[in-house]
């Protein structure tokens, strides 16, 4: 009578194939690593399924344990390409041996948002990518910090119109307050061509509406009375840079963004947003250099880097502090806008999405620290 592997050689090689591959994932150090999230029960087993731990804390990890995979490979591209940093052109000419990169080939957006993914506000210029905005809908203490292109808000007025209580704090030197987008709703191109004609039982200015927790029609309500936006919102026409201008005379007052946070009393904000033509890392550096245990007070920020003629060590060494910092990136939009109205350059404006994975904010912990901390201070007489 013939041996099994005789008679069925096929199986024998399915099944050699399967117990390498186990051993092979199953190794101590190898690159695809069992996770240590993922459990299988005996049943589970048998039947053929496998659960896998989905709670916040465990889609965190496993989005960190990917994003560090990024990191090293970032490194093997700076040794090709370099292998020091300062050898790496940010845009390649267009001429041999055309080594195929970009500056923005070693910056991904790695680290999976644990949350749903949305824009806020307009299609095209103004609107934003955040990650999660459900956990800021009902926060009792949801700070929002909007530093540039406060003219054209529709990302603030949405975040404003679909979340309960966040305030929004907005400094930009260039105008004298937010657009109609927050001071005129219903009468703004944002909320007649992208909002409103999307659900428009959400909108109401009927007195007491805005009390309520679902539309006229009985839905769950997304959108809240258009009379509240302006009332959450506190608007000061200063600079934010790297630095204080504060003496008798300077006009328009310069601060830092954590100067700001010490005058409002925040010891935390949910959503920074920065749009600031460059002075971003300046902002930033000094950011970074003040935060107390070397992780930045934010949850989520969102800002666009204009790269322009800065040097690719330059935007690396920042980037590398702002991992340091708990700051992992988790989307990106080239701004094609500006790449179409200056071609001949390159994609030498990017925004992108981070999240703050060290700090026990709302949108990795189920529950966050708590997001402002009031200073009272004593009146001088």
């Amino acid at each position: 009578m013939a041996l099994i592997p005789a008679r069925h050689p096929r199986y024998t090689i399915i099944l050699g194939v399967l117990l390498v591959t186990a051993f092979f994932l199953l190794l101590p150090g190898s690159p695809y690593p069992y996770s240590e999230s993922t459990y299988v029960s005996p049943d589970a087993l048998h039947n053929g399924i496998v659960q896998v731990d989905n709670s916040l804390t465990a889609r965190v990890k496993r989005s960190e344990r990917i994003y560090q995979k990024m990191v090293k490979r970032r490194e093997g591209l700076i040794r090709k390409f370099g292998p020091n940093p300062r050898e790496i052109v940010s845009f390649p000419p267009d001429k041999a041996p055309w080594p195929a990169y970009t500056v923005w080939d070693f910056f991904p957006p790695a680290f999976s948002c644990p949350h749903t993914v949305e824009r806020i506000g307009a299609l095209g210029d103004g609107g934003k990518w955040l990650c999660g905005i459900d956990r800021l809908q009902e926060k009792p203490d949801c700070i929002i910090y909007s530093v540039g292109s406060a003219a054209s808000a529709s990302f603030e007025a949405e975040l404003l119109a679909r979340t309960r209580h966040c305030q929004v704090w907005a400094y930009d030197f260039t105008t004298h307050g937010f657009g109609d987008e927050v001071t005129r709703p219903h009468a703004s191109e944002f909320f007649r061509l992208f909002a409103d004609p999307l659900q428009p039982e959400f909108y109401s200015s009927t007195p007491g509406i805005e009390d309520t927790e679902s539309g006229t029609a009985g839905e769950e309500r997304e959108y809240w009375d258009d009379r509240s936006l302006k009332a959450r919102t506190h608007f000061k026409p200063y600079v934010v840079a790297g630095r204080e201008q504060l003496a008798p005379g300077d006009e328009p007052k310069m601060y830092t963004i954590q100067s700001l946070m010490r005058m409002n009393g925040h010891a935390h904000i949910d959503v920074l947003k920065v749009d600031i033509e460059g002075w971003e890392f300046d902002t930033l550096r000094s950011f970074l250099g003040a935060a107390e245990d070397g992780t930045l007070p934010v949850g989520q920020m969102i800002i666009e880097l204009h790269l322009w003629d800065r040097p690719f060590y330059d935007l690396l060494a920042l980037w590398e502090r702002l991992e340091r910092a708990g700051m992992r990136a988790t989307s990106r939009e080239i701004n094609l806008v500006y790449a179409n109205y200056n071609r001949g350059v390159g994609a030498e404006l990017v925004e992108y999405t981070f999240m703050n994975v060290k700090n026990g904010n709302i949108f990795v912990a189920d529950r966050a620290a708590p997001s402002i901390e009031k200073h009272v201070r004593e009146d001088d007489d």
